[in-house]
């Protein structure tokens, strides 16, 4: 079931829920392409029309930040609880080897991937890898680079190249990889995996706090990102609880 946040249609379901309909679906050899929203990319939504479509058209739309979720709740929607998409990665490689299931790693600078394809190897097995591929090709090579994909026999795929590209790559490309049961895109989880960067503390993460812990990591990438953005996200909420309250 979906609720309508700011004309984007997000599943409220539990991350439980969420694995299981993954399972299901690679099972019966269906196809879903997944994706999560925060603060960030719905404000980007309003005006990138392109990343808007690409959103929508996901057969699952998660709520990623908690801040989605305290929002829709304050519109009166409910979500469950958030479904960040770092740990749904990680269970998803687990579902992985437990079923035997295969994973397509596509995304950061090699030294990275392949420091995350070693370290799901070395707990899991090579039998999970179906490959891996860095995230820095041209457009003109991103044909080539979902053909791979497609050939490599993978069920789940994971995409850790930066909003909107990734979103607009797999909707792009989602004829070519129509053999892929699941796509993803999982942002900087590599980074995260690899031990390149540091995710927020539990406690962070659970106040909605995770947006302040990057921003003072990289003060200088982030301030206009979160500062700027987390501003609009504000507003859009607080428009849309004006009209709800006094235009509808």
């Amino acid at each position: 079931m979906k609720i309508d946040f700011l004309n984007i249609p997000v599943d409220n379901f539990t991350m439980a829920e969420t694995i299981n309909q993954v399972d299901e679906a690679i099972q019966r050899n269906k196809r879903i392409n997944h994706v999560v929203i925060n603060a960030g990319k719905v404000v980007s939504m309003q005006t990138d029309k392109e990343l808007f479509e690409s959103v929508v058209s996901c057969d699952i739309v998660n709520a990623d930040g908690q801040s989605i979720v305290w929002a829709a709740r304050f519109l009166g929607k409910y979500l469950p609880e958030r479904v960040a998409g770092a740990d749904l990665m990680q269970n998803l490689v687990q579902l992985a080897s437990e079923k035997g299931y295969k994973c397509f790693f596509l995304g950061a600078k090699q030294e990275i991937v392949e420091k995350v394809v070693s370290i799901y190897t070395e707990k899991y097995g090579p039998q999970i890898i179906a490959g891996y591929r860095n995230g820095y090709f041209k457009r003109e090579e991103e044909s080539e680079v979902a053909n791979q994909i497609s050939a490599s026999g993978a069920h789940m795929l994971f995409v850790a190249i930066t909003s909107p590209r990734k979103e607009n790559f797999m909707y792009s490309y989602r004829d070519t990889l129509s053999k892929v049961n699941f796509t993803m895109g999982v942002g900087g989880t590599f980074d995260v995996i690899a031990g390149f960067t540091k995710r927020a503390p539990v406690w962070m993460q659970n106040k909605g706090l995770e947006w302040l812990y990057r921003l003072i990591q990289e003060p200088r990438r982030m301030w206009r990102r979160y500062l700027i953005g987390n501003t609009k996200f504000c507003w859009y909420v607080a428009v849309e609880k004006y009209n709800m309250l006094f235009k509808r």
